[in-house]
């Protein structure tokens, strides 16, 4: 049987010939094995979400620290411009960082990308403020946002095609929506403690405590977390669909990248020319799923004090147990999801987002904390029923020797273009047009693009990875799998790496 590391099946097929499935192909990931991958995956997904937390219910303090001397109507803008400048450079960090994870394994790749992010959330905690030493305050603030949104590209990523690739085919969905409840529950951390060190050092110091010092002590919780993070990721044992392509170049004599074979590890060019309609139709949903998920965390925040006029301890309360409550029902999504598809997942998202989003706004402007809470329980119903299965359905788009590169460019383009950006452009258009449901506008644009792009979405639920063997959790269930390969609609062996057998894909 293949686990972790496994021996490739060194049968040579002839090119006439169809092979079959041996119980020696199929990867078994037992729950005692699964359970220490999703968990050293959640924890940097924790991580980067924390720090989101945190900056974006600062970032009304912050501006008062870091934009002294911009004109008023530029200040908060120069604040969520911090959002934006991170996504500038996640596309490099998904261009640099997935080829190297294809090359040298998926664990290698997180651990780098952990302590990158959680050294340069400690550093935001030590910045010089405005009024040391001017506008070189901000410029420090945005350096720091470049390097967490190069680390950031390969992340998540890297993250879910290392959980997709461990987890068994028929509950991936199920296994891989713990990936993005860390990072709700890391937003809402970050949110907790935001507001506890809010009340306390107000309590202590006054009300301008937090414009003082207070604002730095959130950043600085990052150096314990992250020395915890960084040591359980280095842990993680690799995936073994990794490990079995990795052993299949091994056997058969090293070759150059291929890149006229769609299952070849490819360079980004090749992943373009092959993958083109994959990364299209991927880019569509993550530009969809991060619209409305960053406009319910990182935009949230601001909106909530500025334009609804609760206050920022006011704020945090209402969110947290949102944020809590959305990342408990990924689960159930993500079950839905083996069941029933992605694809008919996917649809209740787009169809939730264009009938619900409005009315969620228009209550939300009510400005009580019931109807606030109500309206942010309408988006993190919307923003589950997008991401609790993105992690499965996104990796499963490439095949597996060029998994890591398609979703690091596929995801982090999407994100940096439309996902991040969405805090700065929702806000400067709802200066400019004075419309308090300009942001539901905004998200049911791109929830719109997503319906069209599901039309060319292949449904993968239940079914191996492209390039990968069936994974699944027991010996009886790859037993099973081998007895029934030539009635399951699940198994098409035309997209699994044998050796010497390899028939092209439809990307």
């Amino acid at each position: 049987m293949r686990e972790e590391h496994t021996q490739k099946n060194t049968i040579e097929y002839p090119p006439e010939t169809t092979p079959r499935l041996t119980y020696d192909d199929i990867n078994i990931v037992p729950p005692k094995k699964l359970k220490p991958a999703i968990t050293g995956t959640v924890v940097g997904n924790f991580m980067e979400w924390y720090d989101f937390g945190i900056y974006g219910y600062l970032t009304v303090t912050m501006t008062a620290v870091f934009t002294q001397g911009l004109p008023e109507q530029w200040r908060l803008l120069a604040m969520l411009l911090g959002f934006a400048v991170s996504y500038l450079v996640r596309p490099l960090g998904g261009i640099v960082l997935g080829p190297l994870g294809d090359r040298i394994g998926r664990q290698k790749v997180l651990y780098g990308t952990m302590a990158m992010m959680a050294v340069a959330t400690a550093l935001i905690g030590l910045l010089p403020t405005a009024a040391a030493i001017g506008g070189w305050a901000l410029v420090l603030l945005y350096l720091l946002k470049l390097v967490q949104g190069f680390s950031t590209g390969g992340e998540y990523a890297g993250a879910a095609t290392y959980v997709a690739e461990f987890a068994p085919d028929k509950r991936r969905s199920y296994f891989t929506s713990f990936l993005d409840m860390g990072s709700l529950l890391g937003f809402a951390a970050g949110a907790a403690v935001v507001a506890l060190t809010n009340w306390i050092t107000t309590s202590l110091a006054g009300p301008g405590a937090m414009e003082d010092f207070g604002w730095r002590i959130p950043f600085l919780t990052a150096i314990p977390l992250g020395i915890i993070a960084v040591w359980v990721r280095t842990r993680l044992p690799e995936t073994p669909a990794f490990e079995n392509t990795r052993e299949d170049e091994d056997v058969v004599e090293p070759v150059e990248e291929d890149q006229d074979d769609p299952y070849a590890r490819l360079n980004l060019s090749g992943v373009i020319r092959h993958h083109w309609r994959a990364l299209l139709t991927g880019m569509a949903l993550v530009a969809a799923t991060n619209t409305v998920g960053y406009a319910l965390t990182a935009y949230m925040p601001v909106y909530l004090e500025e334009q609804v006029g609760l206050g920022s301890i006011s704020a945090a309360a209402v969110t947290v147990p949102v944020f809590a409550a959305t990342a408990l029902f990924l689960p159930v999504v993500g079950k839905a999801t083996d069941r029933f598809g992605h694809k008919p997942v996917y649809l209740a998202a787009v169809i939730s987002a264009l009938v619900l989003l409005v009315p969620a706004f228009i209550i939300m402007n009510r400005g009580t904390v019931a109807s606030v809470t109500v309206a942010l329980l309408i988006l993190g119903f919307i923003y589950a029923l997008y991401i609790a299965h993105s992690a499965a359905a996104l990796p499963a788009l490439f095949p597996t020797a060029s998994r890591f590169s398609g979703m690091g460019l596929c995801y982090n383009v999407a994100v940096s273009l439309f996902g991040g950006t969405t805090p700065l452009f929702t806000q400067y258009l709802l200066q400019k047009t004075g419309l308090d449901i300009v942001p539901a506008f905004y998200i049911m644009f791109f929830s719109l693009l997503a319906g069209v792009a599901l039309f060319f979405l292949p449904e993968f639920s239940q079914k191996p990875l492209t390039g990968s063997f069936p994974t699944v959790e027991t010996p009886g269930e790859a037993r099973e799998v081998v007895a029934h390969q030539d009635t399951d609609p699940n198994i098409d062996v035309s997209h699994m790496p044998f050796p010497e057998v390899r028939e092209p894909v439809n990307a």
